[in-house]
């Protein structure tokens, strides 16, 4: 059975990837005409997102990389953006 959400009940939704790891939380619904776009996932204390991205905000995820919704929010490892792994973003050594 397919279970409807409002959009509006996923805002300050905690994200993980499939793999596991806390992402971040949901800030924004990006909505182009009727369908849903993208999300705005906020980085927040001890996300995975703070490691990787240092001082920005957040990232746009887009809708595709999304693999579930409803207590929490999953999304496709493939959305976390890459980093050289020792603090650094890929491509910024």
């Amino acid at each position: 059975m397919l279970k409807m959400k409002r959009v509006s009940e996923t805002y300050e939704m905690r994200v993980f990837t499939d793999t596991g790891d806390y992402f971040g939380d949901v800030e924004e619904c990006i909505v182009a005409g009727n369908k849903v776009f993208g999300w705005r996932v906020r980085a927040t204390k001890n996300s995975f997102l703070v490691k990787v991205l240092g001082s920005a905000k957040g990232v746009i995820v887009p809708h595709q990389l999304v693999k579930s919704v409803g207590d929490i929010m999953i999304i496709n490892k493939a959305a976390v953006p890459s980093y050289g792994g020792e603090g650094e973003p890929a491509g910024q050594e």
